[in-house]
């Protein structure tokens, strides 16, 4: 038993000192505000960023089925840019509590949640961000085998030697691995240095599509017909198929909505965060889904027939009978997509599953070892059999929409009406009975009964989605299942706060502790500024464990 006692001692990630057990399940240094040296992101980071993440095959595929749905081309554009406006604007509302106190999703939603609380909403983000890796790494896998069946076409007749059963050929899962393998590395480096990464997605893969875009229409002699195709849908079935595309592009769009605070907590200032993000994501969405739209058109009337819509399916024809010079032009914009594919895995997935992980686990798990988790088990997952059926991963797209809706509803009104932008800081890692955070026995009923309404708004809806006989009614509110239930949720929340009212709220906008550079936790000890601090420097977390402060320190908050 000593022995055992001693590995898992080993396996305990960095903790302040004197922190009780119950203390070490809520922190650990990835846990807490980001403190001056590691607020390195700045306006033109998260530009890059999110003109990186735009640049994936799913951006593409959503603008597409729209034209499928029976919009025209440029009804379907004028619903991208509505669409993902609106999720910009999400995004600064839930960005804004990370850049203004420097705290990620796990901890910001303690406030509405509960401490203890918590940890529901967290499990959710992070099962939804592993599946979701899984499946983002298999459509990486897709575009590695264009890599290597442009430099040696006889790849593409390998041996298959795994049974059909399975729903993966040879030749797929092991090029799904060779994308897995070398998305490790990137895994290593800390939130605020990955930044650099998606700083060379933002100019390679966008250099990649442009030069993909110009091919197609070279190669059509024109941008082909769809810019001259009618909508098919007229009337109201027009109005339902714009709204159901404006939520596709929501629903693309719930993940990063809801754990924006992991990556704006490290920004500089509350601006750097805010008009970049607003401006660059409808702009960057809209520019790649127009890609998308023209080189589909032009498939058309390269090959005849009927439209690709998959960019990588398109690419796959055009290696059919090419020139030497051409399969290097293939290589280079299958590259592009391979590093659209791995930003947009890191962004919207390992990082978010390895934060979440790290709240549900602070004592043994940091962002690193969450994210190899993330990794691990989105190879063990199988997610070909997820991506095999697009009506069924539609569906689960729809159904993930839902659940994370009705968490960014209570969220978003928690801070910005109920409690104005106030928090106290120090609290959100308190369970103790002085914590205004911990409500009842760590849980709020507030914010789990507005949740709860949130679903169940939808939940009807959703059957119909999945076969069953529903009103039509139902059909239609789940139409606008992102809106209703991000809707529902707030309203239910702002009620029960009024007729039930909780502790640390303001009367009017006060947002405190906002430059916390050196956090406190353990029990006695409280927040300490920079410039108030005795040293003039903060705590060292790295520190030995015997390390103490002095206690002729005083307390002193922002």
């Amino acid at each position: 038993m000593p022995r055992i006692r001693k590995w898992i001692e080993k396996l305990e990630v960095p903790a302040e000192p004197g922190l009780t057990n119950t203390q070490l399940m809520l922190t650990n240094r990835d846990l807490r505000p980001v403190e001056h040296d590691r607020r390195q992101w700045r306006w033109f980071n998260f530009v890059a960023f999110w003109i990186a993440d735009s640049l994936n095959i799913n951006t593409w595929m959503i603008s597409s089925s729209m034209i499928v749905d029976g919009l025209s081309w440029w009804q379907a554009w004028i619903c991208v840019w509505v669409g993902y406006f609106i999720a910009a604007c999400f995004v600064c509302l839930t960005g804004r509590i990370g850049a203004v106190y420097h705290v990620s999703f796990p901890v910001a939603c303690r406030a509405s949640f509960g401490i203890w609380g918590s940890f529901w909403p967290v499990f959710n983000r992070a099962a939804m961000a592993v599946v979701w890796y899984g499946v983002q790494g298999y459509i990486g896998g897709e575009c590695v085998t264009l890599m290597i069946e442009s430099i040696w076409p006889s790849y593409k007749n390998i041996p298959n030697g795994i049974p059909a059963s399975s729903g993966v050929t040879t030749k797929n899962f092991v090029s799904f691995f060779l994308f897995w393998l070398i998305s490790l590395p990137a895994l290593w480096f800390p939130v605020h240095k990955i930044r650099h990464l998606f700083t060379v997605k933002a100019i390679y893969s966008p250099i990649a599509a442009i030069a993909f875009f110009a091919w197609a229409i070279s190669r059509a002699n024109g941008i082909g017909p769809i810019v001259h195709q009618p909508a098919t849908v007229h009337g109201s079935a027009l109005a339902w198929a714009v709204i159901k595309s404006i939520m596709s592009c929501l629903g693309n769009f719930a993940t990063l909505i809801v754990n924006d605070p992991d990556f704006s907590r490290f920004s500089r200032t509350p601006k750097d965060a805010l008009w970049s993000q607003l401006l660059t994501i409808p702009i960057g969405f809209g520019i790649t889904s127009f890609i998308g739209i023209i080189v589909s058109s032009s498939s058309s009337v390269i090959f005849g027939g009927g439209f690709v819509w998959n960019p990588l399916t398109l690419l796959g024809q055009f290696l059919e009978g090419a020139s030497s010079a051409e399969r290097f032009g293939i290589f280079i914009i299958s590259t592009g997509f391979t590093l659209a594919q791995l930003g947009t895995n890191i962004s919207a997935n390992s990082v978010s599953a390895g934060t979440d992980m790290t709240a549900l686990l602070p004592r043994y798990l940091n962002i690193r070892r969450g994210s190899y988790i993330c990794a691990a088990i989105g190879l063990c997952m199988c997610p070909w059999r997820l991506s095999s059926s697009s009506n069924a991963f539609t569906t689960y797209l729809s159904a993930y929409s839902i659940f994370l809706s009705s968490i960014a509803g209570v969220m978003i009104c928690d801070y910005y009406v109920v409690r104005k932008g106030y928090l106290q800081v120090k609290d959100l890692y308190n369970a103790g009975k002085t914590s205004p955070y911990r409500y009842a026995y760590g849980f709020s009923w507030h914010a789990y009964a507005a949740y709860l309404s949130g679903i169940i708004i939808n939940i009807v809806g959703f059957a119909g989605a999945v076969g069953r006989s529903v009103p039509v009614g139902a059909q239609y509110i789940y139409n606008i299942n992102y809106i209703s239930g991000i809707v529902v949720s707030s309203v239910m929340y702002y009620v029960l706060t009024r007729l039930f009212p909780i502790p640390a709220t303001s009367d009017k906008w006060n947002e405190v502790h906002v430059d916390v550079d050196d956090l406190s936790i353990a029990d006695g000890e409280e927040v300490y500024g920079e410039d108030d601090h005795p040293t003039g420097k903060p705590l060292d977390l790295e520190a030995p464990v015997d390390q103490k402060r002095p206690k002729s320190m005083t307390a002193s908050v922002a």
